[in-house]
């Protein structure tokens, strides 16, 4: 037995304090196909693949309209598609509408009579009509007529798939001293994840931290669309990585796929997933891939890993007392753990900390919610407290001492001092009031604030009053 160092503190000295308060966003296929030129979404939908995984995206009445005017060529009055959908639905209508129009799969064009119609995008009506009905020619041909003769099973695959990924995770947590590609840590400074510190070695931030608190299908995720950021200094072309990426992301586990017809541009970003764990490749000439669960499964969270992998990553027991075991030998867990709690012990296979308040705030402060917190320990619950779950006394605990760095709210004010009268201050106090923008004031020093956006009002409010006599 070792006492166990403070490893959480070794991390968090490095963390860059100018960087503590942001927090992480992971946008959803939605959120970042909308970002993109509409050119780009053209050339997006003149692949199947790519139309199939959008629809699939859609809410469900826009999926339900999207297939029943599949195959209407002229367009559909706005009325007609109204009355499709209930009126206590009248919401859901037209969320499905901003959806779909933002992703410029459906627009207005005139009808007869002078009205309004919706009409489908004809190049992802086209190209959907393939993906629906198995037609079209695969980017990515599948050699099912050729076998491997060195195939790969899903469990090689889930294991090599998981070992990539957690050399990135180590990098980040500087657990080990393993390195990883150039591309993948340029995509780690790009993302903010990580940046260089004073000896120009890259050192984790606070975006770092909330990351590896992340699920891995988002963080994976998360990392690609930070990788398709670069893809165009690389020499890359960007809709033709996204097609590929889409492809391969309705592959089937533990099929093979040729790389014969894929082109210089396509077997160099292959190369990159290869590298990040999202596909596996005996050598680069050997004319066949295999996708990995990290690609199939990227963006959907935990509901469909594969059970061996789910146990992998149930490891963690949590006492009333607030101890917490990380029944692993991995580092890298050891280390996720050490985030937020006060590490105690380290064995072969296990090590002991306890949630304390400085260890969560210092955690907070790293810009690490306590939801974060509670789900990691949640997500991660060994599979012998599955049936009790998590003491609901630590998850209270947690979140009251987030609550105690949220007794303040900061609101942006402008100040109004120097006031000559009581008089005055009474009256631009009572009319800041009376608009709702007076935030604070100070009767005794006759000190006002107000709301920015109430400042204007105020001020031209003010400009037109008589001003008092100060003697």
């Amino acid at each position: 037995m070792s006492k166990e160092p403070s490893t959480s503190k070794e991390k968090r000295k490095n963390l860059r304090k100018d960087d503590g308060s942001k927090i992480l966003k992971v946008l959803t296929l939605y959120e970042y196909l909308i970002k993109l030129p509409e050119a780009v979404q053209d050339r997006l939908y003149s692949h199947p693949p790519t139309c199939l995984t959008v629809f699939r995206v859609l809410p469900d009445i826009a999926q339900q309209f999207t297939l029943r005017i599949l195959f209407i060529e002229q367009p559909v009055p706005q009325s007609v598609l109204s009355s499709w959908v209930p009126a206590n639905y009248s919401s859901e209508l037209d969320e499905s509408i901003e959806v779909a129009t933002n992703l410029h799969i459906w627009k207005l064009t005139g009808v007869s009579g002078g009205l309004k119609g919706w009409i489908l995008n004809s190049t992802f009506k086209k190209k959907l009509k393939v993906a629906l009905m198995g037609g079209g020619r695969s980017t990515v041909p599948n050699s099912d007529m050729t076998a491997d003769p060195k195939a790969r099973d899903i469990d090689f695959l889930d294991s090599y798939a998981y070992e990539r990924w957690e050399c990135i995770l180590h990098y980040m947590v500087g657990s080990k001293h393993e390195g990883i590609s150039s591309d993948a840590v340029r995509v780690l400074l790009n993302a903010g994840l990580m940046v260089r510190d004073t000896d120009d070695s890259p050192v984790i931030t606070s975006t770092g931290f909330q990351f590896l608190l992340l699920d891995m299908a988002t963080q994976v995720w998360y990392f690609m669309l930070r990788y398709m950021e670069t893809v165009e200094s690389r020499g890359l072309d960007l809709a033709q990585c996204l097609t590929f990426l889409f492809q391969i992301h309705l592959g089937t586990l533990g099929w093979d796929y040729i790389t014969d017809e894929m082109s210089e541009n396509l077997q160099a970003f292959l190369q990159h997933l290869r590298e990040f764990g999202l596909v596996y490749q005996r050598k680069r000439k050997a004319g066949r891939f295999y996708p990995t669960r990290l690609v199939i499964e990227m963006g959907q969270g935990n509901s469909r890993t594969s059970e061996r992998m789910k146990n992998k990553e149930r490891y963690i027991i949590v006492e009333t007392n607030f101890r917490v075991y990380a029944m692993t030998d991995s580092d890298l867990k050891v280390a996720l753990v050490a985030l937020f709690t006060h590490m105690l012990y380290r064995f072969p296979n296990m090590a002991a900390g306890i949630l304390t308040r400085d260890s969560v705030r210092t955690a907070l402060r790293s810009g690490i919610t306590a939801a974060q917190i509670v789900r990691f320990l949640t997500v991660h619950t060994h599979p012998q407290m599955q049936e009790c779950g998590m003491p609901q006394t630590v998850i209270d605990q947690i979140y009251l001492w987030e609550n105690e760095r949220n007794r303040l709210t900061y609101t942006d004010g402008v100040l109004y001092s120097n006031i000559n009268t009581p008089n005055d201050y009474e009256t631009i106090k009572n009319y800041a009031a009376e608009i709702g923008a007076l935030v604070w004031c100070d009767e005794r020093r006759r000190n006002i604030v107000v709301s920015t956006d109430g400042h204007d009002d105020v001020r031209k409010f003010w400009k037109k009053q008589p001003k008092s006599d100060p003697f």
